[in-house]
């Protein structure tokens, strides 16, 4: 394959993914907006109640949003009653985001319908297609932060 030939089929797959990744989003985000939140406060929610309280500075790593907005999404999931802060005992500077009994109910009740959801999405292929893209993507994910400039 030519150089040329080589950029314009890296320029497709980037498209392709593109175009994969918004419509299988488009249609998740359907779900959780029949629920009454938006797919960050869901991400949030969904964090808190699988893997636990987690310190405000760091959730917006691990659901991969901007610091500035968490403060907002957990100011909004509160007023819901879905979340409550809850202050570090041994860190001041450290306040931690908590589940709360109600916002594990909602979790309860729409996750199992999210994850079948994916699942439908996901369909198209087979467990061996699933498993040859899942190592194909963490690939390419992992060689772009390899890369330098």
């Amino acid at each position: 394959m030519t150089e040329n030939q080589d950029t314009k089929q890296s320029l497709k797959l980037f498209i392709v993914l593109s175009r994969a990744y918004k419509a299988l989003n488009e249609e998740i985000n359907k779900n959780i907006q029949e629920n009454g939140l938006n797919p960050t406060e869901f991400a949030v929610l969904e964090l808190l109640y699988h893997k636990g309280d987690q310190p405000l500075q760091q959730i917006g790593g691990k659901i991969l949003l901007a610091s500035g907005s968490i403060t907002y999404v957990v100011d909004k999931l509160e007023k819901k009653g879905l979340l409550k802060r809850v202050a570090c005992p041994n860190d001041r500077r450290v306040t931690y985001a908590q589940i709360t009994d109600e916002g594990r109910s909602l979790i309860d009740k729409i996750f199992p319908n999210h994850e079948m959801r994916i699942h439908e999405l996901m369909s198209a292929l087979t467990q061996e297609e699933k498993s040859d893209v899942i190592d194909l993507v963490k690939k390419l994910g992992l060689s772009i932060k390899n890369l330098s400039y």
